[in-house]
């Protein structure tokens, strides 16, 4: 197992990260989804180890013991990424985003120097877009949780809360019945006791002080984003499958005509966990080709 490392940012907040692989490879950081945590799952790690990747991972601001930034926006992140690759001594980086860790993603893609290609996997698009319903076709457990966010933090917290509750003894059963309004049957084939178990540990880490990393992350998606899509230079791709009930097929679509130059990558029947899963070797391989390091 990678062990967790600490980095003091120059604001004084301190953020949890992980690195594995190849000390000599290109660095790609992953950033995670909502809720979750860099931890790494072991999978994940062999494959882009496999390419002569370093793995580079952190929990946002807020989750594991990474120090809150309270009130961030999405594009706060490309300054603790760049901490961090700064810390490593990486002039260039790959950069990639599932589900909430897509904007994040994209920020990067933006705004972080260095970047030589980058992804969005079943990530979110910005809310209150005049071209964009953020949340038709959301499974019922997204949709309660969003009509939150739309209460504010004093009403968001204590339902994250009793969420994380439920998460913080479950098995992968307990997850697939924690999560059904949310996954479609294609999703729910990928949770297997290997997977769940990961999720879970994922989760677990990110949750263990408490939902701060989880609301903010919820509020930050539903606020101006800090940066607009218009800045990205650089080679992205954007994968997105028509059965996702977390981050709807409408999500992918929309970024995939509105980020500049975007490979577009919009699959039939895959759901949110497939499209990561089962492509996740053309995923990597596509920022490799991008990047022109393959």
């Amino acid at each position: 197992m990678t062990e967790k490392q600490r980095l003091q940012l120059p604001d004084g907040r301190f953020l949890d990260f992980y690195v594995s692989g190849p000390a000599g490879g290109t660095p790609l950081v992953w950033h995670h989804g909502t809720p979750g945590s860099g931890y790494q799952n072991p999978k994940v790690q062999e494959a882009i180890h496999a390419r002569g990747l370093r793995y580079v991972t952190m929990s946002r601001a807020g989750y594991g013991m990474s120090t809150r930034h309270a009130g961030r926006s999405i594009v706060d992140v490309v300054a603790d990424t760049a901490a961090l690759l700064d810390h490593l001594g990486a002039p260039h980086s790959l950069i990639a985003g599932t589900s909430g860790g897509g904007p994040h993603s994209l920020a990067c893609a933006a705004r972080l120097p260095g970047v030589l290609a980058a992804a969005s996997v079943a990530g979110i698009a910005p809310y209150g877009l005049s071209d964009l319903d953020f949340l038709a076709g959301m499974g019922e457990g997204n949709i309660v949780e969003f009509s939150k966010v739309l209460g504010g933090i004093d009403v968001l917290v204590p339902y994250l809360e009793a969420d994380a509750a439920g998460l913080a003894n479950a098995t992968p059963g307990d997850l697939l019945k924690i999560m059904n309004s949310i996954l479609p049957d294609v999703d729910k084939a990928c949770i297997t006791e290997e997977m769940g178990a990961e999720m879970i540990a994922s989760m677990g880490e990110g949750l263990r002080e408490g939902v701060s990393g989880w609301a903010d992350d919820d509020l930050a998606f539903c606020q101006p984003w800090g940066f607009s899509l218009n800045e990205i230079t650089v080679p992205v791709a954007i994968w997105q499958g028509s059965a996702d009930l977390m981050v709807p097929y409408a999500h992918g679509q929309w970024l995939g005509a509105n980020v500049p130059n975007a490979s577009v990558h919009l699959l039939d029947g895959e759901g949110h966990l497939s499209i990561g899963v089962g492509k996740r070797d053309e995923i990597l391989d596509g920022l490799m080709s991008a990047a022109g390091l393959a």
